[in-house]
């Protein structure tokens, strides 16, 4: 031992030396990308460049502050506009180097498939390469042949940044400097398209971002062509800060080359942060904070719940030293648990210098101001076709009232939305189809209306009324005024009121078609992506073919703005409309008798249509044979079921948690049995799913954040635990409800619903984007992921797969979380 003690001492010294030596180094590490503390380069890991996140990007000391970096056709592109395809990608970890193969392909794409990208007769293929050199990187861009001349100044490697974080803050361009402004500011050039085109705000060789500021200092210096620093934002709401280098005339083989040098605190960790609900908890309920810290700590600090008293004093109610729940993404999780403080008051919880924001143990914290602002405000200010007032404000005046023409055949528009041969109804291209002009609530970033998001909210409320029975009368809704007036009372139940106003449209479709829409939507990229009141979207008169527009009020049904309504041939979307309108049938009964069995009628004849069924479409159906069974009571629907009895335990996950509400109304013993069966395998699957993420619920996030999977997660928890007791846990529903409310991964503790809880998402994609402002009681797709590992949800309007409000899955399955944790815990 005497002589084994020095050597170790030794090898410990030359492994710390060995690991110092590390830290200052950029390095590619186990995840495949660039880190040294306090950097991570990444390059192209992620998948979304449309929606910034892709190319080159980099987090500075946790927070992403560039991304795109590749070579782009423009010098601000927007998101219709043509981005390259990706190739094979190459992790050199001897050389420190990360290479990726590109191309922009032929134009021919024009011709195949969805694309609503016009690609231009340009064809050429480039390598990025980034190198690590000591703490920097290069950027080198290899094309395998000169551009052609005409391209020549049109092409270029471009950097997106970070705008929020950069406002007020100044910029240096060789000697030039200036401030990256809050708003957009000319001047302003035409191109030889006669498009608008942002003037750069500084050119030279190198350029500084934050100066001042040692958390955000960049530098970037080109060895091969001019800088740019432009902003996006001249041509596009959503855009970005541009850094660009045009390649040069004839430049091939290091037509590109930057050198970035990303300041980095020398010894920088992640700091602590502690996740809660926002809201609070129940005395009753499992109480666990999660506790957030750098993957590089080891030693385990005490944490302490502490009681804010009457005089605004700390009160410690208890500490203790968190379990450690280990290595999730790129971060260590420790938990919390303070489940035996039942005495009700306002607290927070403290981990070393992080605390949580405030929160309340009471008996009656989901009484208000929690579900209620999804009734009260963002369901009101969705309704389509209506005016929508609320005290002094309008929040949008009476709109589309000009719906709808019938898209033209053999048609590809932008978001999706295709009208194959035929418009499948007695309707031609360009016809107006009635009863299109009312009901419908707008989806919340793009103001169109799909089918399947107003069934599935169609649905969701009429549930949660039959379980819950919300009778909050805060909104006049007067349809045939088309008026509703936020906070003015009417004696009829809001719930019921929207349920109304959702199958209306459904209704209206299927009444005048024989089918239900794909869905309505502007007709132009102007008109879709227009922020602001809604009603300016179209002059709400009909598009009347004889009329020629003259200049003048009198002749403006000339102008051939009318959204258009796309049909189509899917069996998905058809069994969702009969889900939300054979609920809507039962709820309705009693408020609407007429309108009750026009939504059965509906639900019945969409049923009996003749349609080939596959893949995840048999799942759908299964769930609308059981919700017309719950309805009707009919044995059509039931038999149905019991010859699915083979299909229905390979669907168990999609399916169960409709599949047990209408068990009992199956009289088949083995059809029971073999659901029985498939139960106890999905309780196990759900216990596996609870265990893969600190906070109880699966994250597993494609593009848009995962918020809106987990709250439907924890819809079906509540039904699957309501009817199977025994195999099912209410533990997953309130951990899905905590997460929206602010347990979840990430610098971002803020509850996905907007004005709910001390600190929520109150810059959201809404309507309003354009202000920076929110929609009370809209829920936000929530924390995504820059891939491999890095959780983000930034306060930033533009970012539609962290930001945006939707109708369908967000609000509607968050209102009824939160609805079924107060019934239950008020039993409790």
């Amino acid at each position: 031992m005497k002589l084994l003690l020095p050597l170790l001492a030794i090898v410990l010294l030359i492994s710390c030396k060995s690991s110092n030596t590390n830290s200052d180094l950029l390095i590619i590490n186990d995840q495949n990308y660039f880190e040294l503390p306090g950097l991570n380069v990444m390059v192209f890991e992620d998948i979304y460049p449309e929606g910034h996140q892709g190319g080159v990007g980099i987090i500075q000391h946790g927070i992403r502050v560039a991304t795109n970096g590749d070579v782009r056709l423009e010098a601000t592109p927007g998101q219709w506009q043509p981005i390259p395809k990706v190739g094979k990608r190459t992790v050199d970890k001897e050389n420190n180097e990360i290479s990726v193969k590109l191309w922009y392909p032929d134009s021919a794409i024009n011709r195949k498939g969805f694309n609503p990208v016009i690609y231009p007769d340009l064809v050429f293929t480039y390598q990025v390469r980034v190198v690590g050199e000591k703490d920097y990187f290069r950027i080198i861009v290899d094309l395998d042949q000169p551009l052609p001349e005409e391209w020549i100044g049109k092409a270029g490697f471009n950097l997106e940044l970070y705008p929020a974080t950069l406002f007020g803050k100044t910029w240096m361009m060789d000697g030039k400097t200036g401030f990256f402004t809050r708003q957009a500011n000319g001047p302003v050039a035409l191109d030889e398209n006669n498009e608008n085109q942002s003037v750069p705000l500084a050119t030279g060789r190198k350029l500084i971002i934050a100066p001042e500021t040692d958390e955000q200092r960049i530098s970037i210096e080109s060895t091969t062509s001019d800088l740019e620093l432009l902003d996006g934002r001249i041509r596009h709401t959503n855009g970005w800060f541009v850094v660009r280098s045009a390649i040069p005339s004839g430049a091939a083989k290091g037509a590109i080359e930057w050198t970035v040098r990303a300041n980095h605190i020398p010894g920088w960790i992640s700091p602590a942060v502690v996740h809660v609900s926002q809201v609070g908890y129940h005395p009753q309920q499992t109480k666990t904070a999660v506790i957030e810290t750098d993957v590089s700590e080891r030693k385990v600090q005490k944490a302490s719940l502490v009681k804010i008293t009457s005089s605004g004093s700390d009160s410690v109610v208890k500490t203790i030293k968190p379990d450690s729940w280990g290595k999730f993404l790129r971060y260590n999780y420790l938990l919390f648990d303070f489940t035996d403080v039942k005495e009700g008051g306002t607290y927070l919880v403290q981990y070393d210098d992080a605390r949580s924001n405030t929160f309340m143990i009471s008996s009656d914290v989901y009484s208000r101001h929690v579900w209620q602002p999804t009734l009260e405000y963002f369901l009101p200010v969705q309704m389509c076709h209506m005016r929508v007032t609320d005290a002094y404000k309008v929040w949008h005046n009476t709109c589309h009232l000009d719906d709808a023409l019938m898209a033209p055949t053999d048609t590809i528009l932008f978001d999706g939305y295709r009208q194959g041969p035929s418009t499948l109804t007695r309707y031609k291209p360009g016809d107006r189809v009635p009863g299109l002009d009312r009901g419908g609530w707008h989806d919340a970033g793009d103001d169109d209306l799909r089918v399947e998001s107003q069934a599935g909210t169609v649905q969701l409320l009429s549930l949660a009324w039959e379980e819950f029975r919300p009778d909050l009368d805060a909104t006049t809704i007067d349809q045939a005024a088309r008026n509703v007036v936020i906070h003015v009372p009417d004696g009829r139940p809001d719930v019921l009121q929207q349920i109304e106003h959702g199958v209306l449209t459904i209704l209206g479709g299927y009444e005048n078609m024989g089918r239900v829409y794909r869905g309505i939507i502007s007709p132009t990229i102007p008109q879709y992506t227009l922020v602001g009141d809604v009603s300016s979207q179209t002059d709400n008169l009909p598009y009347n073919r004889s009329v020629k527009y003259n200049n003048n009020y009198e002749t403006r049904q000339g102008i051939k703005d009318d959204r258009m309504v796309f049909t189509e041939e899917n069996p998905g979307h058809e069994f969702s409309a009969i889900q939300g309108l054979a609920a809507a049938a039962r709820v309705l009964r009693d408020y609407d008798d007429g309108l009750a069995d026009r939504c059965l009628n509906a639900a019945t004849g969409l049923w009996h249509m003749k349609r080939d069924v596959s893949g995840r479409e048999i799942s759908e159906q299964i769930n609308a044979a059981s919700e017309l069974l719950i309805t009707t009571g009919n044995r059509e629907y039931s038999d149905f079921l019991v010859r699915m009895s083979d299909s229905i335990p390979k669907r168990i996950s999609s399916v169960g948690w409709v599949v047990v509400r209408a068990l009992s109304l199956v009289d088949d013993a083995t059809y029971k049995g073999k659901v029985e069966q498939a139960l106890a395998g999905l309780s196990e699957e759900i216990e596996n799913q609870g265990k893969e993420t600190p906070f109880g619920v699966p994250y597993r996030p494609h593009i848009w954040g995962a918020g809106w999977n987990i709250q439907e997660f924890g819809v079906q928890q509540y039904y699957l635990s309501k009817f199977f007791p025994k195999l099912f846990s209410l533990d997953y529903m309130y951990n899905a409800l905590n997460f929206v409310l602010g347990c979840h991964p990430g610098e971002n503790t803020a509850s996905f619903a907007s004005g709910v809880g001390s600190r929520s998402m109150t810059i959201a994609y809404g309507y309003n984007r354009a202000d920076w402002s929110y929609i009370p009681g809209g829920v936000v797709s929530g924390t995504s992921l820059i891939r491999p590992d890095f959780p983000e949800l930034k306060d930033f309007p533009f970012l539609w797969q962290q930001a945006e409000y939707v109708i369908g899955g967000g609000e509607m399955n968050y209102m009824f979380l939160v609805l079924a944790a107060e019934e239950v815990l008020s039993r409790e």
